[in-house]
């Protein structure tokens, strides 16, 4: 319910964005109004991306419930720091719009043996932006699909069970998980032109992936849905360099 109101919240920022540009911008006359422009240019780039990525315990984040005792788990993280690249291309219509299309991956090391999480996705975008000097702030939403790659590496040594034999104790195998998903991407930002053609990017996100929660190393939930909310999730920061015809 949290992120439905914060989606929300976020879609009613366009009409004030606009509303203060043309307070400060003063009322508009009919003949101007008539040659406007639709089609008002075009710009795309790259992104460097760094975000705190958490679940609610080992066993989602790694989609495995096999991962040895109660103790052991306990000491097994669920949050950690994800980091990554990717790149996006958009056409802007009347100075108030962007559609697009972009793609991202990102990592999220963990454990120091090898384990890690890491995400793939791309899909189409739309956002509004309005036009205050040379800063443009803006606000919108992403929707696509990707795949999440969970790898676990288990240390080395055996995990001890109390009043186990040393060689009752068990040692547990590294695990590999591939899922597919669907997800909705609601971002803020900030555009701030250097140039004619040159802008620096700043934006944070919240991804919403879902998808298949379960799998055949584990049975975190009896009714499998694609409808299901997946982790590890969690809101990322971009800062990139747009180029295109970014002038008004």
């Amino acid at each position: 319910m949290r992120k439905l109101i914060l989606i929300f919240a976020l879609f009613l920022l366009p009409l004030s964005m606009i509303a203060q540009e043309q307070k400060e911008d003063g009322a508009t006359s009919t003949e101007s109004r008539k040659t406007t422009k639709i089609y008002t240019g075009f710009s795309g780039g790259m992104l460097l991306h760094g975000g705190y990525m958490f679940s609610d315990s080992p066993d989602k984040l790694f989609s495995n419930t096999g991962l040895g005792n109660g103790e052991y788990r306990k000491n097994l993280p669920r949050d950690g720091f994800a980091v990554g690249l990717g790149g996006l291309l958009r056409v802007h219509f009347i100075n108030h719009i962007h559609l697009g299309a972009e793609g991202h991956v990102s990592t999220m090391p963990l454990m120091r043996t090898g384990s890690n999480v890491r995400t793939g996705w791309g899909g189409a975008f739309a956002d509004f932006y309005a036009n205050w000097g040379k800063t443009r702030p803006l606000i919108g939403l992403s929707v696509g699909g990707g795949t999440m790659k969970r790898l676990y590496v288990p240390e080395q040594k055996p995990v001890e069970t109390p009043g186990a034999t040393p060689e009752e104790n068990t040692t547990y195998n590294s695990s590999y998980v591939k899922t597919p998903f669907f997800y909705m991407d609601p971002y803020v930002g900030l555009e701030i032109s250097l140039t004619n053609h040159i802008a620096l990017m700043i934006r944070i996100d919240y991804m919403l992936p879902f998808g298949r929660t379960s799998s055949g190393l584990t049975n975190l939930g009896n009714d499998v849905k694609w409808s299901n909310f997946m982790t590890p999730s969690g809101p990322r920061l971009y800062v990139g360099v747009m180029f295109g015809q970014l002038n008004r």
